[in-house]
């Protein structure tokens, strides 16, 4: 039973530019994959839109769902749907549709190709306050299940019995756990800290 453990500091994330704003890259899979080459399985990011109205980039054949962390945004699919966010709050649609985007904010992007599943869940850790999860590919048609732990405020423990490992969380970093057998693997998440933590925790089949 094996479950890899990497923590990502902010200093390792790849920053880049574009029409609107700036983006910031997590993680990706496989490591060697390049966005704009769209060799991707799954990816993992953060952008900051600096302008009041934005179109997204067309992805086909990769799903999306976005979570807003500051501010609020009203997303425009052309014949499909709308939605306005506020932080914490989520929408998922496919990267080929027409999306335009109205307002400033900073948002959690999780794209997909056709070879992967993905969810967002947002975690708001009180002092003193702890957390379960596992790790599990379950009875699907997956091989991995990756979860990614990001901190958006605050900072918190995260730590994983079967290795003995105990990681402490600061804001902007994030705790890539990944699992590639059908043995389940617990970990948790506590806060010893006085503020609250407020965190996204990313869940990954593939």
């Amino acid at each position: 039973m094996t479950c890899e453990v990497k923590l990502i500091k902010s200093d390792e994330f790849q920053i880049s530019e574009w029409s609107g704003g700036t983006t910031t890259q997590i993680a990706i899979y496989p490591k060697e994959a390049i966005y704009s080459k769209r060799n991707f399985t799954w990816r993992i990011s953060s952008a900051k839109v600096e302008v009041e109205e934005s179109t997204f980039t067309h992805l086909p054949g990769i799903n999306r769902i976005i979570m807003i962390l500051d501010g609020e945004i009203e997303l425009v699919h052309e014949n499909h749907h709308k939605c306005t966010l506020k932080p914490f709050e989520q929408d998922s649609f496919n990267g080929s549709w027409n999306t335009k985007s109205y307002g400033k904010v900073v948002d959690f992007n999780l794209m997909m190709n056709e070879n992967a599943r993905g969810d967002l869940e947002s975690l708001f850790i009180k002092e003193n306050e702890e957390k379960k999860f596992t790790l599990s590919i379950g009875k699907e048609d997956y091989f991995k299940n990756t979860q990614v732990i990001y901190c958006v405020y605050g900072q918190t423990k995260l730590h994983i019995p079967l290795t003995n490992n105990t990681l402490t969380l600061y804001e902007k970093e994030a705790a890539m756990l990944t699992i590639d057998n059908i043995n389940p693997v617990e970990f948790t998440i506590y806060n010893d800290h006085k503020n609250i933590a407020k965190l996204v925790k990313t869940n990954i089949m593939y």
